[in-house]
């Protein structure tokens, strides 16, 4: 007789109290736990938003648009699923409202429902509960960890945890609901409080859902008399009640979970045998160095445009560029210190000698115009000073720009982007994307997700890769434009990385006897950057920084 199929497990990660607390990376965590344990995880994002998909959405509003290998435009939190579970994750781990109701809506246009009214129970919820199916069975995992954005009472995320608590009631001993809410400690009281959870439990309870787990987040460890009071007023265990204290580093919270043996409990909850000790040993070793105290300073400048709306919100703008350079300094055995720079400062006379203090340099990527010429400014500043430096995407564009104008010859040189009329378009739109932008089809539309690079033998990409063919991920519409190539190189600059057929300029760099360090990418490689991988040309850039800051 065939062995029965096991049922798939799922856990379900919903916020209380309010946004921000840390869902993400706790739903990161518990699937890393799974993994040490010997279960296959797969981590789904659901993001409430009617976009279709991230790709539309502005960084200073929502956060890095994080492209997978697919091409799929999405949430940042994707980016940290796929840093905590060291791979790459598919298209079906992350769903959209927008994606979920296009799904339905051409179906209904299809005749698929047999001219039944199409209504929101049941058919956007089973299109919910298939999307979920279809992620486990893609991935082929035994567990999906599934986040459900937002906060529980938000009107748009009230389907996908209806959706959750039908899979609970079809399959009662697959399914495990964990709540992070947040505890203030009011200044003028100076005491923890439990009353906000309490509440956001009892609206959970109103949906027909009660949480498993509660990891409470506050600004310190939770003792065991809050503990228990948690327990009695929401019908949690009280060693279920999960401590989630601020830390110096996300990368400490599967530790911190390991102290309270979270994955044990976990699996224990799922029905599955408790499987593997945790060990977390390589792991553990990077936190040490990450969070290691005395160690030299590396002082990194980050060139871009997305800083009007406040400190808070840059390291979601730029949030992959920041973890690569962690990832790699954990290794070299430095701290990167980063300087968030506007380049609009760089647009004024003498605005670029502020850059002379700086290790290393980094232009990310964007679009438009603002600050443009002050990004161009640094760059040449960069390059004339020997200060290391690194383009990434629009970085790469634009420092071809620099090159062209100021070494090339090519006076007025720039993107078609900004200028059409620019006598000399060294950056054009790539062909494949004219026809789009005629018909304004801008969502999901642009180059988008992995493509092939070859590389040439003895140049700095050839150095830090070690191979000669590489996979990266893309997201632009606009190249340098092969009617430019030939005379570029012949003025000295090296396009080190080309597309197979050798028409796209993936990668563009000076000569080692030319400058110690200028490095530019068409692609994005912070979107490929691990705790347990770090991106070669990374640490290459900081390995020229750290010999920058010894020779000066």
């Amino acid at each position: 007789m065939a062995k029965a199929k096991e049922s798939h497990k799922y856990i379900f990660v919903i916020g209380g109290v309010m946004s921000g607390v840390g869902k993400g990376i706790a739903a990161s965590s518990m699937a890393l736990l799974l993994q040490e344990k010997g279960y296959a995880a797969n981590l789904v994002k659901v993001d409430p938003y009617l976009n279709v998909d991230a790709g539309t959405m502005n960084p200073t509003e929502h956060g890095e648009v994080f492209v997978l290998s697919s091409g799929l435009e999405t949430d940042q939190d994707m980016g940290n699923y796929e840093r905590f579970l060291n791979r790459d994750l598919g298209a079906s781990d992350y769903m959209t409202s927008g994606m979920v109701y296009q799904s339905v809506i051409a179906a209904e246009r299809a005749l698929k429902y047999g001219g039944k009214c199409v209504e929101a129970i049941p058919h956007v919820r089973d299109e919910i509960l298939r999307r979920f199916t279809a992620a486990a069975d893609e991935s082929g995992s035994r567990v999906s960890v599934v986040e459900i954005g937002g906060t529980v009472g938000d009107f748009q995320n009230a389907l996908f945890i209806e959706a959750a608590r039908v899979l609970k009631m079809q399959q009662p001993d697959d399914v495990v609901f964990v709540m992070v809410s947040y505890l203030p400690v009011p200044g003028t009281l100076g005491e923890m409080k439990t009353k906000p959870t309490q509440n956001a439990v009892r609206q959970l309870n109103s949906y027909g859902v009660q949480p498993d787990f509660l990891i409470a987040r506050a600004n310190h460890p939770i003792d065991d008399k809050r503990k228990e009071k948690i327990a009695i007023a929401c019908s949690v265990r009280a060693d279920h009640v999960i401590s989630a204290p601020d830390i110096e580093s996300i990368y400490e919270v599967p530790c911190n979970f390991e102290k309270d043996k979270f994955a044990d409990m976990l699996v224990k909850a799922l029905n599955l045998p408790n499987g593997k000790k945790v060990a977390l040993t390589a792991w553990k070793k990077f936190v040490r160095m990450a969070t290691k105290e005395g160690l030299p300073e590396v002082n990194i400048a980050i060139v871009g445009k997305y800083f009007t709306t406040g400190d808070f919100i840059l390291s979601d703008a730029y949030l992959s560029v920041i973890e690569a350079l962690k990832f790699s300094a954990a290794v070299l055995g430095v701290k990167p210190r980063i300087h968030w720079l506007n380049a609009r400062d760089f647009e004024k006379e003498k605005g670029t000698t502020a850059l002379a203090s700086y290790d290393g340099i980094i232009v990310p990527g964007g679009f438009g115009e603002t600050g443009i010429e002050g990004k161009i400014a640094a760059i040449e500043y960069a390059r004339t000073k020997k200060i290391p430096y690194f383009g990434l995407c629009y970085g790469m564009q634009l420092m071809v720009i620099e090159y062209a104008r100021h070494v090339a010859g090519l006076a007025g040189a720039h993107t078609t982007e900004i200028n059409s009329k620019t006598p000399h378009p060294v950056v054009a739109i790539m062909e494949a994307q004219k026809e789009k932008l005629v018909h304004e089809d801008y969502g999901g539309s642009m180059r988008l997700g992995a493509y092939p690079a070859n590389l040439k033998k003895g140049t700095l990409a050839y150095e830090a890769y070690k191979k000669p063919l590489v996979s990266e991920r893309h997201r632009h519409r606009y190249e340098i434009s092969p009617d430019y190539t030939e005379r570029l190189t012949a003025s000295g600059l090296v396009f080190s990385g080309t597309s197979p057929s050798g028409v796209l300029m993936e990668i563009a760099e000076l000569p080692r006897d030319t400058h110690p360090f200028m490095l530019g990418t068409q692609f994005h490689p912070e979107l490929q950057a691990r705790p347990l991988a770090p991106h070669p040309l990374f640490t290459a850039f900081l390995k020229a920084a750290i010999a920058k800051k010894g020779n000066s």
